[in-house]
């Protein structure tokens, strides 16, 4: 995530350049993100590796959970400096328009990673059986194969005008600009998966079997999640080419319009889902305790993708803008409602999953409110302020 938050600002940034006509500035920018993000996750890698048996032991009650986890976090550590320059492609794509290729590398890395998977955790095609081990390290392969695969793409695009790859000389200046712009989505985004991170340590302080059962929701939440998700990466790089065009005026009646599509968009698979729960769960194994927790909170989570679609949407809506302090604010703010609230109904008052799910549900509609009233402010009364800070900061570049 906190590769990603500077992957997010650099993206913000490409599209601004393109909504300005200025590509030859394109590739410099990217330039600046795979340098910095590589050196970020050796230095992560570091750190994480020395540090996570001890985290583990601390933050976890279940000795077979801890075990586990700290088991895969070993192996699947090695894949961020793959996934960091996959991010900073995937940054270049979104910002120049030109996605169709990361759908494609979605594609062959899926397929990578379920053979590796069926291989690799039960002992298929002649590899050992690692267990939860293998899994970490097919997911760092199959990262490794993604990146490798859309390197070699670019490479071949005809981007000649964006000047990517020329490696040029580093710029301080350059570098402080994509900070100014990332550092707040780093935190937010960081803070984002941390907050998950403790969601589901309320959840495993109950017991292991609403813990499994909610690994068996989040696997479902993230298929509804995929279209919100890519909706709303290209909801920023549409706002900010806009304000690049010149047409802030048009970024709400924009961002309406996307919301709309991706609240279709989650719609249709909720309608697949609710048919098919039954059946959805009858993939994952047959215990009839995990079953009869997980069906009711199928149910809370198909009401929280719908909020989701609209938060995320209008959310970007405001990054999208150049004001990440603002949507850090934001996501500061609703976080802790959302882990307060998790932690009064699962600990406080020992209620019931469900009930305890509903916290998705309170933070999309709060991040909605709130990001529809900063994003009016932001395009209309404060907008020259934000328009003004931006090009000060960056637009000579």
């Amino acid at each position: 995530m906190l590769g990603w938050g500077m992957v997010m600002g650099g993206q913000i940034i490409v599209a601004r350049r393109v909504g300005e006509g200025a590509y030859e500035a394109v590739g410099r920018v990217v330039e600046h993100l795979l340098f910095t993000l590589g050196a970020f996750a050796f230095l992560i890698i570091l750190v994480a590796y020395t540090f996570h048996p001890a985290l583990f032991s601390i933050a976890v009650r279940s000795n077979f959970v801890c075990n586990s986890a700290s088991s895969f976090f070993g192996y699947r550590l090695f894949g961020l400096p793959f996934a960091f320059l996959t991010y900073s492609l995937n940054a270049f794509l979104i910002g120049i328009t030109r996605t169709k290729v990361i759908t494609l590398t979605s594609f062959i890395t899926v397929s990578v990673n379920i053979v590796l998977d069926y291989g690799s955790i039960f002992g298929n095609f002649g590899l050992p059986a690692m267990g939860i081990r293998g899994a970490a390290l097919a997911s760092v392969i199959t990262e490794i194969c993604g990146a490798t695969f859309l390197l070699a793409y670019i490479s071949r695009m005809n981007v000649g005008k964006c000047k990517l790859f020329k490696f040029s000389s580093f710029s301080k200046r350059l570098l402080k600009s994509i900070l100014d712009i990332s550092w707040p989505l780093m935190l937010q985004f960081s803070l984002s998966i941390f907050v998950w991170f403790v969601f589901f340590l309320i959840i495993e302080k109950v017991s292991e079997i609403p813990l499994a059962a909610s690994n068996i929701v989040r696997s479902i939440y993230i298929i509804l999640m995929i279209p919100i998700w890519g909706y709303a990466s290209a909801t920023n790089s549409f706002v900010s080419q806009h304000i690049g065009n010149g047409k802030s005026d048009q970024v709400v009646m924009l961002v309406v319009k996307v919301m709309v599509i991706t609240l279709g968009s989650v719609l249709a698979l909720l309608v697949l889902i609710l048919l098919l729960g039954d059946s959805i769960i009858k993939i994952y194994p047959h215990d009839e305790h995990i079953i009869k927790a997980t069906l009711p909170v199928i149910r809370v989570i198909a009401v929280a993708a719908l909020t989701m679609a609209s938060a995320f949407i209008s959310f970007n809506g405001v990054s999208g803008t150049g004001s990440t302090k603002v949507s850090f604010a934001i996501e500061v703010f609703t976080l802790t409602i959302y882990l307060g609230w998790a932690y009064f109904i699962a600990i406080a008052l020992g209620k019931s999953l469900n009930l305890v799910w509903t916290s998705e549900v309170l933070y999309g509609i709060l991040v909605t409110v709130i990001s529809i009233i900063c994003k009016i402010q932001v395009t209309n009364a404060t907008f020259v302020f934000v328009n003004n800070w931006f090009f000060t900061n960056i637009g000579l570049l």
